[in-house]
């Protein structure tokens, strides 16, 4: 099994089984006020650590951070995307990460694909109807990886 991730305070993920949705969703690491940014990363940490418990999977994909226009959103998409790195080390799980544009020019075929054409590739390739922009890039990062590596 896949488990793909989409790692930011809205952080999308699924299940890949055989080539197919066993499982999606989106997980939401929001700031409550007066908390800071340690809170989220420990959050995300727990609810990651509490996924490979119950799901098993054989291999980790996520998506690449990218250059962000706010430096917040930067600080908590590495810091996020670290915190997968680690986890998968410590659980001697394999991982790999793909560029946003891999995943685009895979989804679309085109490299600078808009978020409507995402959800909307991703519902097309997967048959399944999504919640947002974060849920269809876990997915069509989870059918990439069946693709490139065939892990069932």
């Amino acid at each position: 099994m896949i488990l793909a991730i989409d790692a930011a305070t809205k952080t999308g993920w699924a299940l890949i089984k055989s080539g197919m949705v066993y499982e999606s969703g989106v997980q939401d690491f929001s700031k409550k006020r007066g908390e800071s940014n340690g809170i989220m990363f420990i959050r995300f940490r727990r609810w990651l650590g509490d996924m490979i418990i119950d799901t098993k999977p054989d291999l980790i994909i996520y998506e690449q951070s990218g250059v962000f226009r706010s430096g917040a959103a930067s600080e908590i998409s590495h810091n996020l995307t670290g915190r997968v790195q680690e986890i998968a080390e410590a659980s001697f799980l394999q991982y790999a990460a793909y560029a946003p544009k891999a995943l685009k020019k895979f989804a679309t075929g085109n490299g600078n694909a808009d978020k409507p054409a995402m959800i909307k590739a991703c519902e097309q390739k997967s048959g399944k109807v999504v919640k947002d922009d974060n849920e269809a890039d876990a997915i069509l990062l989870g059918l990439m990886a069946y693709e490139e590596y065939g892990v069932e």
